[in-house]
């Protein structure tokens, strides 16, 4: 198939529209959430669509925001805008009394991915070179779909309550849950409800990694490379420096701990010694307390590069995050609601651009996983999210239904083509069917909340939440720009 026709063949694929076939007249309360959810498929998707195209970069994500922000306000939720000094942060809130339900929402793209929603690698020229690799796109849209059910539904059944959406911008690096932790705008909630896009249905007492990241930045001198070199003080030499200090470095750390870099700024020319570069840093680890203690060491590569290459060293500390604090009651909720709801399945269509997506994949998956619900209890995902913040102040659960072809990895181009057909449709769609179900459950059973209260205040018992971020630091809300020397 030619790349125009499949280009025409996917276009029609978005038009589709995936409705259920449960009556909307129904009056029970879940099933009248889904079904009105349903009705408005077609809706939802646009919204997840143009955020897809806008492809907006962490704290930068002005018409992603103001997109779903608008779309609750106009679903009546009282909206308050550029929340912990965060010009891109909203909550939403509807309802009144208790419980409050915190739902949360991401929107951020990722940089150097943009790509056409073709099972092939074909980058969208059109963009700033950002694409939804992690499907914070399907997120945020599904995230607000399931609050507004919730509120219409408080309303319709005259009942005590209060749902709050979250916009959360740049949770790729920018923590920018942290902040607003920190700001206290979870402090009356009762329990907080999140999901992210994946390769396969799952949900359970999962945890993740901790993270701190850093941007180290060197000046050092100008100079001829050939003519005058001894005259130079090459930033350069520092960057390398740092990074194989750094792979020196990870060979005497704890088990599980992983340290990655991205040479972010480098020179221009050959025969230019440079007098900027910049490297930037993730440092994880299943605990919080480690990073911490390992965050020093690697400032250390870096103060010892510059002191070798006779440069000056600025450090940028962007904040770090806490590794999810699991919290089995919540986790059992939202898992009994995945497996209650119908099964995801492919079209023809559909089927077809999976298999062309599989045969670009290291380790493709069965595409009979989509009907199955895996239980991810006890286990602790590699990647980090600045979730777990919010989880160290109000019991927190989360899961995954698959948006993307089974066995592909998240932050790569095949993620961020699924994410722009209807197989992105189709697990947002679930997601938010199983948040707005899971919102109910516990709405109508305060008695779990008080389990969960109960299990979250046990695993803190012998552990403060001890933020990762520095006193008084502001949000970085220029970590995504190009580095200025």
């Amino acid at each position: 198939m030619s790349v125009a026709r499949q280009s025409s063949f996917y276009g029609v694929m978005l038009a589709c529209s995936w409705l259920s076939t449960v009556p909307l007249s129904a009056a029970e309360p879940k099933v009248a959430m889904t079904a009105a959810m349903d009705q408005r498929a077609d809706e939802y998707w646009n919204i997840a669509h143009k955020i897809w195209e806008y492809a907006e970069p962490g704290y930068q994500e002005t018409k992603s925001s103001a997109l779903l922000a608008e779309t609750l306000e106009k679903a009546g939720f009282d909206v308050k805008r550029g929340v912990a000094a965060i010009p891109t942060a909203f909550t939403a809130t509807a309802g009144s009394g208790k419980p409050v339900i915190g739902i949360l929402a991401e929107y951020d793209a990722l940089p150097g991915l943009a790509q056409e929603a073709q099972p092939e690698r074909l980058a969208r020229p059109s963009t700033n070179g950002y694409g939804h690799a992690c499907g914070h796109h399907l997120f945020g849209t599904a995230s607000t779909a399931a609050g507004i059910a919730v509120a219409e539904q408080l309303k319709a059944a005259g009942k005590s309550g209060t749902v709050r959406v979250y916009g959360c911008p740049a949770e790729e690096g920018g923590a920018a849950k942290a902040f607003m932790v920190r700001d206290k705008l979870f402090d009356d909630c009762d329990v907080v409800l999140h999901w992210h896009p994946s390769s396969r249905n799952s949900a359970g007492d999962a945890s993740c990694l901790s993270r701190a990241a850093v941007k180290f930045r060197f000046k050092g001198t100008s100079a001829h490379a050939a003519g005058a070199p001894e005259q130079g003080r090459s930033s350069v030499d520092a960057v390398e420096l740092t990074a194989h200090a750094s792979e020196l470095l990870r060979e005497h750390t704890p088990d599980f701990t992983r340290i990655h870099h991205t040479i972010t700024g480098g020179g221009g020319a050959p025969n230019v010694v440079p007098d900027f570069a910049e490297i930037y840093f993730y440092v994880r680890h299943p605990q919080s307390e480690v990073v911490k203690k390992l965050y020093p060491r690697l400032v250390k590569c870096a103060e010892g590069a510059a002191i070798a290459t006779e440069t000056k060293l600025e450090i940028h500390y962007l904040g770090g995050t806490m590794e999810i604090l699991p919290n089995e009651t919540l986790a059992q909720v939202v898992l009994n609601q995945l497996q209650s709801l119908p099964k995801l399945e492919y079209t023809p269509e559909e089927t077809a651009f999976a298999v062309r997506i599989q045969e670009t994949l290291a380790k493709p998956v069965a595409l009979d996983q989509l009907g199955k619900v895996f239980d991810s209890s006890g286990e602790v995902t590699k990647g980090s999210t600045d979730v777990g913040d919010v989880s160290w102040v109000v019991p927190t659960a989360g899961f995954s239904t698959t948006c993307w072809v089974p066995g592909t990895p998240a932050h790569c181009w095949q993620a961020v083509a699924a994410g722009g057909t209807t197989l992105g449709r189709k697990g947002m769609l679930l997601a938010a069917k199983t948040m707005a179900t899971s919102a109910w459950e516990l709405i109508e059973h305060p008695d779990t909340i008080a389990a969960a209260k109960k299990e979250h205040a046990s695993r803190r018992a012998n552990r403060p939440y001890d933020s990762l971020l520095l006193p008084n630091q502001p949000p970085p809300l220029d970590y995504r720009n190009s580095p200025v020397p």
